[in-house]
């Protein structure tokens, strides 16, 4: 599966918290913990999604693209 693109996501945190370390304590998760997600290395449970969507005061029609955005693969041509 392909790797979600957290660019917005991570915009947001620093526009509404500063620090990563900040929203992470603001939701529950140690900073590590939010740095894997962001990371791609651990999946974004429902519980973290619904208590960050609330953190970080995201409209409900917008949170896929924080959340379900995947990154797009980069080709590189050669003629």
């Amino acid at each position: 599966m392909e790797p979600y693109d957290y660019r917005k996501l991570r915009g947001r945190i620093k526009e509404r918290f500063g620090t990563q370390s900040s929203f992470a304590k603001a939701i529950g998760l140690s900073d590590v913990s939010v740095s894997n997600k962001l990371n791609n290395v651990v999946d974004w449970g429902q519980e973290e999604i619904e208590k960050a969507v609330i953190a970080l005061d995201l409209p409900h029609e917008e949170i896929h693209f924080y959340f379900f955005t995947h990154e797009v693969e980069k080709n590189s041509t050669t003629e």
